[in-house]
């Protein structure tokens, strides 16, 4: 393996599981070069990579960007090529890639004829965590693979320069309340801005926690500041939504002593970043795609979401439904969160 390509563009969180398959790489061939082509977002959270080779893609400029693509590519021939994303976009950006084995997911998991851009498949293993998944293009490879594991990534300067807001004197918790918005209002996975606060108060004024809010700019996230802020949630809580870059978030998480989130890239940032996530689920099974070395901090309200907005329970659906009604996240109950976080804070006494 003198040359390996992996092909992951979005979204963060599933480039954050598709990380532990190209550290892997890293370990298992040292002295290979490693592309990975990925999505221009992603790109500034993992950039820092040095032993990693970039080749991005704007998916808003896509014609040139797959232009850019071939021409950097076109002076290798990879060995391999590694196609962790199953869609038209990736399939179509495969073919600019010169390699003696095209490797993509398996039958149930090869969307959008994934199957007729790749010579080879992993084998489908039924009911998988999706990082565990990613692995199986590891063990495709004829290397015995271990479970999904990540080396924290080094931030620079944006470490340093986020320092200032963590109080060392005692915990840290960092909020992102939000999910990603990518799919509107019909599915929101956010948990709702009056739970926050009811858990946030109770952080501050019962355990003494220092809450760190962060968010970007969408409309939601707007409204979640403003809401937040006319609360008075005193000087405990520090809102920080629409004020970070994505890497400074992430920097904010790696100094934080644990993350409380709902299903998003902020999530799956901790897990990469070795910090326990209480993770807040009912539209998404956290089996398939929770915090993966978070599993037990999980509120998991999925069963009883199927249940009230599908009258299916977990055996009878697809492993990966989704139940897109957004009413489900208030199944999810701040007293459910209150007792996951005094389970996790004498953990962190110990």
């Amino acid at each position: 393996m003198n040359q390996i390509c992996v092909l992951r563009l979005s979204a963060l969180g599933d480039c954050c599981h598709a990380l532990s398959v190209v550290q892997h790489l890293r370990d298992e061939f040292p002295h290979s070069k490693v592309v990975w082509i990925i999505g221009k977002t992603e790109y500034q959270l993992f950039k820092g990579i040095n032993e990693v080779e970039f080749v991005v893609i704007d998916k808003s400029k896509l014609l040139r960007s797959l232009w850019n693509c071939f021409i950097r590519l076109r002076k290798f021939r990879f060995d391999v090529l590694l196609n962790l994303h199953a869609s038209a976009t990736a399939n179509l950006i495969s073919l600019s890639v010169r390699a003696k084995r095209k490797i993509g997911f398996d039958k149930e998991r090869a969307r959008d004829g994934q199957k007729w851009f790749c010579s080879e498949s992993i084998k489908a293993i039924p009911n998988q965590h999706v990082a565990e998944g990613m692995m199986g293009f590891i063990t495709q490879l004829n290397i015995q693979a271990t479970s999904p594991k990540w080396r924290p990534l080094a931030l620079e300067p944006e470490e340093d320069q986020v320092r200032a807001h963590i109080d060392t004197e005692r915990l840290t918790c960092l909020i992102s309340p939000c999910s990603s918005q990518r799919y509107g209002d019909k599915y929101n996975r956010s948990w709702s801005s009056t739970n926050f606060i009811k858990v946030m108060r109770y952080l501050s004024e019962e355990k003494g926690v220092q809450t760190i809010i962060t968010g970007g700019t969408s409309e939601i996230e707007k409204q979640y500041r403003k809401t937040f802020n006319s609360h008075g949630l005193g000087e405990n809580v520090v809102n920080l939504i629409g004020e970070t870059t994505i890497r400074e978030m992430a920097s904010l998480i790696k100094m934080s002593d644990f993350i409380i989130s709902p299903d998003s890239g902020p999530a799956h940032i901790a897990t990469i970043m070795g910090k326990p996530v209480i993770g807040l689920y009912a539209m998404n099974n956290p089996d398939r795609t929770g915090p993966y070395q978070s599993r037990e901090l999980v509120v998991n309200r999925y069963p009883e979401a199927l249940s009230k907005f599908l009258e299916k329970s977990v055996t009878e659906v697809k492993w990966g439904q989704k139940v897109k009604s957004p009413e489900a996240m208030e199944l999810v109950l701040p007293t459910d969160v209150i007792e996951k976080i005094d389970k996790l804070m004498v953990r962190l006494a110990t």
